[in-house]
């Protein structure tokens, strides 16, 4: 036996002979004393034991981002890694998990994900505790990810866009972000306090995320960072006419310095009921014989509950018969879903609400409330304004990612043409293009042609009842 660096007795295994027993526990604490491996049992524990019980539990990590990898390594990595000791996983085994995940069709971003941002960590901090004595994921190579351009919606589609919003507040909200930048969390969380009206200056401080509550610090839904992503507050102006609506909302509201200037309000409507096939027994041919060698008519009860048949006509008898209990008060129906929500506007729901709707009525596929951010960047760095102001307003840590928002907009290389127009137009309005010789030339020699048939024609020999007369 051994006391570990914690005071702790531990057993350094078990030997034939005391002499190899005091040997045994003299080593162990002369590694612990020299800084080494006090116990080298360490690196035989599981990928998942440490993961779930050293790793996970005692690093620190954004409540977004603990539910993030806890999700990614539960999908991706413990199937692979799980049963595989700390001190057994080689970069080989990263290859191997690397080709695994090609396989099974994940993209280049999610392994570039799991790989650099979890898989990186896990051993990285193992590697520290001294679990394990070699790093197996440092060099291993990735697929490249592809880095794709910005999307920035132009005006006259963001003009459709508001005008096929459904409700004023809607419209306020959209138009807020695409007049400010606002990331989704910083809108949803922006209260009366936060904007100056008189000096029309908007702090950012705060922004809410949505979790599962099992991640949540009080098992809620919405938790409340006091401070944006980035860490930093950053304070920009308005424009005039953004803040007077803004104002004018919160007087008609009747809304307090630390309300929310956006909240979620559901409003039950009922939803359009489609048209379903009339189930007439008899009248649709017979269902697929079953185990049993039995068939049933199609619309009848019995199709659907003996013979499993999900056709329209025998799920809408289904439902009548369901129906018509619940109208007798045989069977109770289901309580609807409520959303949790202490106010805040859960994304999803505006996203599936509000948002998709709207965009579909103005024609604009694969946009969402995060392009408004982009537009915003978009439009003041096409109209002139400074990349620095740009980055400050939207709170970039570096300035190499607003410069991805330039010329992103569709007339944006515009000026670059018309220069190139400016020195070849010349040349180009000179010398016509080779098809259009060719068919210049074609055209002169069908007139040759025609010239030639008209000449034949007119002569003496071509015409023998005039030289006869």
């Amino acid at each position: 036996m051994y006391d570990d660096a914690r005071g702790r007795r531990q057993t350094a295994g078990t030997f034939a002979t005391e002499k190899e027993a005091v040997a045994a526990w003299h080593a162990a604490e002369a590694e612990i004393a020299k800084g080494g491996l006090g116990d080298r049992r360490r690196g035989r524990q599981t990928f998942q034991t440490y993961v779930e019980k050293k790793w996970l539990p005692h690093q620190v990590l954004e409540a977004t981002t603990r539910q993030d990898y806890t999700y990614k390594i539960n999908k991706h990595l413990m199937g692979f890694f799980g049963p595989m000791r700390m001190c057994d996983i080689l970069p080989e085994h990263v290859r191997e998990w690397i080709t695994e995940m090609q396989r099974k069709g994940a993209s280049a971003a999610t392994i570039q994900k799991c790989k650099r941002g979890i898989l990186n960590s896990i051993f990285t901090t193992a590697l520290n505790d001294q679990v394990i004595s070699q790093h197996p994921s440092r060099g291993v190579r990735i697929p490249p990810v592809p880095k794709k351009p910005k999307k920035a919606i132009t005006a006259k589609q963001f003009d459709g866009l508001y005008r096929a919003l459904p409700d004023a507040d809607s419209r306020l909200l959209v138009e807020t972000i695409i007049e400010s930048g606002l990331r989704w969390g910083e809108v949803a969380e922006l209260r009366v306090k936060d904007l100056d009206f008189a000096t029309r200056v908007l702090t950012v401080s705060r922004t809410v995320v949505e979790l599962n509550p099992q991640f949540h610090p009080t098992q809620g839904r919405f938790l409340v960072k006091p401070y944006p992503k980035g860490k930093e507050y950053r304070r920009f102006k308005l424009s005039p006419q953004i803040v007077r609506k803004l104002k004018a909302h919160a007087v008609t509201r009747g809304l307090g310095e630390g309300d929310l200037f956006f909240t979620y309000l559901p409003v039950d409507q009922p939803k359009p009921r489609k048209l379903r096939p009339v189930p007439v027994p008899g009248a649709h041919g017979m269902t697929t014989a079953n185990e049993r060698g039995k068939s049933y008519d199609h619309g009848s009860l019995t199709a659907y509950t003996t013979g499993k048949c999900r056709c329209e006509y025998c799920k809408e008898a289904y439902r009548l018969y369901r129906g018509q209990r619940r109208a007798t008060g045989k069977d109770n129906p289901r309580s609807p879903r409520v959303r949790q929500s202490d106010g805040h506007i859960p994304a999803d729901w505006f996203r599936k609400q509000i948002w998709t709707p709207a965009c579909k009525t103005a024609g604009l596929d694969h946009v969402t409330p995060h392009h408004l951010r982009h537009a915003h960047a978009s439009w003041l760095l096409a109209g002139g304004a400074d990349l620095q102001v740009v980055k400050e307003r939207l709170g970039h840590a570096s300035i190499a990612t607003t410069e991805q928002h330039l010329h992103t907009l569709p007339n944006a290389d515009e000026t670059a043409l018309a220069a190139l127009e400016k020195i070849r137009g010349p040349q180009i309005n000179e010398a016509p293009e080779t098809s259009e010789l060719d068919a210049l030339k074609a055209e002169n020699e069908r007139l040759r042609a025609a010239f030639a048939d008209v000449a034949l024609a007119l002569r003496p020999e071509s015409r023998p009842h005039l030289s006869t007369a």
